[in-house]
């Protein structure tokens, strides 16, 4: 296997790990590897995905997890060191979005909800990971944000308030870690095919999910939406043993959109 995708070996977190991003990124490290400590809220298909990858000869811890109750992070976190002495990498994936609406119309409950979950869910993770990767002296943490980080989102401000805040809290995380020998980066992904997505009210609003892609599209060059393959295999990279000097960045994954 090419050195650049061997995790062999590698301790991996991943947090949402039950669908979309976190599933198919955990399926990807497995192929390659890793041992894999697993969490997500969604507890009975986070467990199927476990067996399935257990079944395949993939050493998992699997936990209930919410993100933004800070013991279940570090909960995460002893799993892995327990089970497999070291913490190598982290992606903090789990998030939610929330119903679309002009600013006004965001709740007090709807910010509170996205800061608790996308916010608080990233910083409880980041807390933890870098107390147990200072101590063995290495480690490469992933925190999954959007491109709704990096610029203005039309009628989701709560979601992208919260993306910012991811953001800030990566370049933050990697100038403090980085004499540690800790890598801390984000993705900003764009629209992509995940239940995120494909479950959303965008489709409803839009009144078809191929409606809905057609019309999140128009926003990049490439004039479609990803697939989630295009964006793990983007983590891949991020969190590859033989990418050691690049820290601090939020690169975003679309289309084209961020280039106009």
């Amino acid at each position: 296997m090419d050195k650049l995708l061997d995790f062999t070996g590698k301790t991996v977190l991943i947090t949402g790990a039950a669908q979309g991003f976190g599933e198919l990124l955990a399926r990807e490290l497995a192929a390659r590897g890793a041992h894999l400590v697993l969490g997500d809220l969604k507890t009975d298909a986070l467990m199927a995905v476990a067996s399935e990858l257990k079944a395949g000869g993939t050493k998992v811890v699997a936990l209930h997890c919410d993100v933004s109750n800070e013991a279940h992070c570090q909960a995460l976190v002893d799993g892995a060191l327990e089970t497999f002495g070291q913490l190598d990498i982290a992606v903090n994936n789990a998030g939610i979005a929330h119903t679309l609406g002009p600013i006004e119309t965001i709740t007090n409950d709807m910010f509170d909800q996205q800061w608790q979950v996308n916010v608080m869910g990233v910083q409880f993770g980041l807390r933890h990971q870098i107390t147990a990767m200072r101590k063995q002296k290495h480690g490469v943490i992933l925190n999954v944000a959007s491109m709704a980080g990096l610029g203005g989102t039309p009628r989701g401000a709560a979601y992208s308030a919260a993306k910012h805040a991811v953001v800030g809290l990566t370049k933050t995380a990697a100038v403090e870690v980085a004499r540690d020998n800790i890598r801390v980066n984000a993705i900003c992904p764009f629209f992509t095919a995940t239940p995120m997505v494909t479950k959303s009210d965008l489709v409803s609003h839009a009144g078809s999910l191929e409606q809905a892609k057609d019309a999140l599209s128009r926003g990049a060059p490439m004039r479609r939406i990803a697939e989630p393959e295009e964006i793990v295999n983007v983590m891949l990279m991020l969190l590859s043993p033989g990418n050691t000097y690049m820290t601090g960045q939020a690169i975003a994954v679309d289309g084209g959109a961020s280039a106009i």
